[in-house]
């Protein structure tokens, strides 16, 4: 390797690119994304033939097996930390994954004398890519996630495939910016549905597969989220109200959109799902989705009421439904702090959405506008009347589904985790009792007993809720009084100024009034009305609407514009106004019009 490696080396000379192979394997690898990088700007700027394109690739290629030989050379003759694990019973991949995620080092895994050489090179080929995946993960901003060797073994999801459909939802999840549905959203939201089917219990009741159709719905459920509500969609008529219907327009989207990710091959990971499995997973998935419309918010609550209601058990799809829908709102649940931040980042997202309603002639959607939105009481409402209804609603339910479970478990005195059992559905068959989680045993022959049905607590888990939602009410409800008086003083300070404004009209009106009903020697005439329309700020009265109260008012009634003309159109003879000649007859026909008029 070392002679090829020189001999690309003096190859490549003659060319831009010169690097030496040597030293840390960091720098190693740093030169390695320098070399990347160089080719993607010749490749783009289209400057470099097909021989320096040839040379360059294979260079890469050079300095990359460097780097991974750089890495294990010393780690030959080392005992591998996880020696214990038989490669027999575990996946080659998953040892090397093991070891390149829980340990410091990477470990060579001996092969048996008997395997083909072509599957030597490829098991060493994934190595490599485990390595630079590890070494890119180190050097750059990005923190690297942590993958349970349970979760790779139970669900059978390739680790790379992973990686690369993680970061597209990421990627989706940014795409416009929003304050609120963003992948922080996401994370919390799927981190809250661990939460709850662990604390709850509900896990236990749940198959493998179903425990993933969670995590994954959670995952995915705002994936590419314009920021704008259904609605929104619908009244602007976007392309996906138009293909989706008007119905569930987002909801639809998300799930799609995330399905459509993993027809990519490196981002499938549910490529070793069985047929029947990902058919099932799908419509688990897609049911659970769709149920955080909040549009349908009512009458899920009541179909799952009744459902209690009955004596047969709860069906799984509504209840993995209501766990996500309520996850889905439950910042009001959490500490004022982290829901006063949730609650700003939505109404920011709401009044951004307003804007857009504003600039487009569109009536303010509900909360939307940001000049009158009373944030304090819209979440008191929210709380009053969606999420206390809804987490309430998801405790019972719990209580119905796990309570049998707890209560089995006591009798036979197991571990009760992952055994089967007679539950709210009825008998469990063996089919799905193979398919329930289950931990192995530790290396020192115990088992992890944190998470069993014996740990679990629902009377406590209820009322840990409903006291930090309680308490978060309370704050808002402080935050009202406030708020109120915020908008009191502002409504006060607008009829201040409105009756300073009529207060001066009038003042004007009397001045004039006064001033027309005198001739210019000195006579009087006799005194006419002078009425004024008193138009509100926000109310614009038109050209023709002034013509309308001219030609339909009282002849004796005129307004303030026609006031100021007359006093000039005094007859020159006798100065006296010309209206105070006006006949009888001639006023009688004019009130008879306007009656007709009117």
């Amino acid at each position: 390797m070392g002679a090829r490696a020189t001999e690309t080396t003096r190859e490549l000379e003659s060319t831009s690119i010169k690097y030496q192979i040597g030293g840390h394997a960091e720098k190693m690898w740093q030169r390695l994304k320098g070399i990347l990088r160089c080719l993607v700007k010749q490749l783009e700027k289209g400057d470099i033939n097909v021989v320096d394109l040839k040379k360059n690739i294979e260079y890469a290629a050079s300095v990359l097996e460097a780097v991974y030989i750089d890495e294990t050379r010393k780690l030959l003759d080392t005992e591998d930390e996880l020696s214990d694990i038989q490669s027999d019973s575990v996946p080659l991949e998953v040892r090397d994954w093991l070891a390149s995620t829980f340990t410091r080092e990477m470990g060579i895994v001996k092969r048996r004398p008997e395997e083909k050489p072509k599957f030597r090179s490829i098991v060493h080929a994934v190595q490599a890519g485990i390595f630079v995946e590890r070494m890119y993960r180190r050097t750059s901003s990005m923190v690297g996630l942590a993958y349970p060797a349970e979760v790779i073994v139970t669900f059978k999801i390739p680790v790379p495939n992973l990686i690369s459909f993680a970061e597209a939802l990421e990627v989706g999840y940014s795409k416009y910016k929003n304050p609120y549905h963003n992948l922080i959203h996401a994370a919390d939201v799927t981190q809250t549905v661990h939460y709850i089917m662990i604390h709850t219990g509900i896990m236990h009741w749940l198959t493998e597969l179903e425990i993933l159709a969670m995590i994954f719905a959670a995952a995915v459920h705002d994936y590419e989220h314009t920021g704008t509500t259904n609605n929104f969609h619908i009244q602007t008529r976007s392309d996906v109200a138009i293909l989706y219907n008007d119905r569930s327009v987002l909801e639809n989207h998300h799930v799609s959109a995330a399905y459509r990710l993993m027809q990519e091959e490196e981002m499938n990971i549910l490529a070793n799902l069985t047929k029947d499995d990902w058919r099932e997973l799908r419509s688990l998935v897609i049911e659970m989705v769709l149920s955080t419309d909040m549009s349908g918010h009512f009458q899920q609550i009541k179909t799952m009421r009744h459902t209690l209601q009955q004596t047969e058990g709860v069906d799984k799809a509504k209840a993995m439904s209501l766990i996500l829908h309520a996850a889905d709102i439950s910042h009001p649940a959490k500490s004022w702090e982290l829901h006063y931040r949730w609650t700003m980042a939505l109404m920011e997202e709401f009044f951004r959405q307003g804007d857009k309603e504003a600039a487009l002639g569109l009536q303010f959607s509900p909360l939307c506008d940001r000049k009158s939105t009373l944030v304090a009481q819209s979440q008191i409402g929210f709380i009053d009347f969606i999420v206390e209804p809804t987490f309430s609603l998801l405790t019972d339910s719990m209580e119905k589904i796990v309570m049998p479970l707890i209560e089995e478990a006591s009798k036979s005195e197991s571990p009760a985790f992952g055994t089967p059992s007679q539950n709210s559905l009825g008998a469990v068959s063996n089919a799905e009792a193979q398919r329930r989680p289950s931990f192995k045993s530790t290396s020192d022959g115990g088992t992890h007993t944190e998470n069993s049905l014996a740990t679990v607590n629902l009377t406590s888990f209820k009322d840990n809720l409903m006291k930090i939602i309680q308490a978060n009410k309370e704050r808002w409800k402080e935050l009202a009084v406030e708020e109120e008086l915020v908008k009191n003083v502002g409504e006060q300070e607008k009829d201040q100024s409105r009756n300073s404004t009529d207060a001066q009209l009038q003042e004007e009106t009397t001045r004039i009034q006064n001033e027309s009903s005198q001739g210019s020697d000195g006579t009087t005439c006799p005194p006419r009305s002078i009425v004024l329309q008193v138009v509100s700020f926000d109310t614009p009265l038109s050209d023709e609407s002034n013509s309308e109260k001219c030609t339909n008012s009282d002849p004796n009634q005129k307004d303030l514009t026609d006031a100021q003309q007359e006093t000039q159109n005094t007859d020159p003879q006798n100065g006296e106004p010309k209206h105070c000649k006006k006949s009888e007859d001639s006023v009688k026909a004019t009130e008879k019009e306007a009656l007709i008029q009117n």
